[in-house]
């Protein structure tokens, strides 16, 4: 395998590391050293700029989208009616819990859901479940966090990386 090919599969095994070659915003050097490739760190430096040439630019995009926060979430039974969402024999809905669901509405997906958890992630909250399906996405979070993870959606959701090429 050559140095470019080791190098590309080295920082494809870190996802961060492709979203900065995006977004240019990489010391080619220091990443150079980060990553555990045999050859000399000048010469790995220039793969990853060349492959950084290759990549699409960082770009976000902004999605149509209704936030709400419902209070009183907590576990039901999985075959309830009124479960705002399922996993396995894992569900959540209405019961005066103490847990927070926080409901987007609109253009979701998948990559909407990536960077609300990656949001959250920044604020130290953990969601206890997450899922996104039509046009419907679903964090759960204790209720004392409430109300910073649903400011923390709605700016997630207003930076979605596009990750078209």
């Amino acid at each position: 395998m050559s140095l470019a090919a080791e190098t590309r599969c080295a920082v494809e095994n870190h996802p961060f590391l492709v979203t900065a070659l995006r977004a240019g915003v990489v010391n080619y050097t220091a990443a150079a050293r980060f990553l555990e490739v045999d050859g000399e760190t000048d010469a790995i430096a220039t793969a990853l700029r060349r492959y950084a040439e290759e990549l699409p630019g960082y770009e976000t995009e902004s999605r149509d989208v209704r936030v709400r926060m419902q209070s009183g979430v907590g576990p039901v039974d999985p075959d309830a009616d009124d479960a705002l969402v399922t996993v396995g024999e894992t569900a959540f809905g209405p019961i005066d819990g103490d847990r927070t669901a926080i409901v987007a509405t609109g253009a979701v997906d998948t990559a909407a859901l990536s960077a609300t958890l990656r949001q959250l992630s920044l604020e130290e909250i953990t969601p206890t479940a997450a899922a996104v399906g039509g046009e419907s996405l679903l964090v759960v979070v204790d209720r004392r966090e409430g109300a910073t993870a649903l400011r923390t959606v709605e700016d997630a959701l207003e930076a979605v990386p596009n990750d078209e090429e």
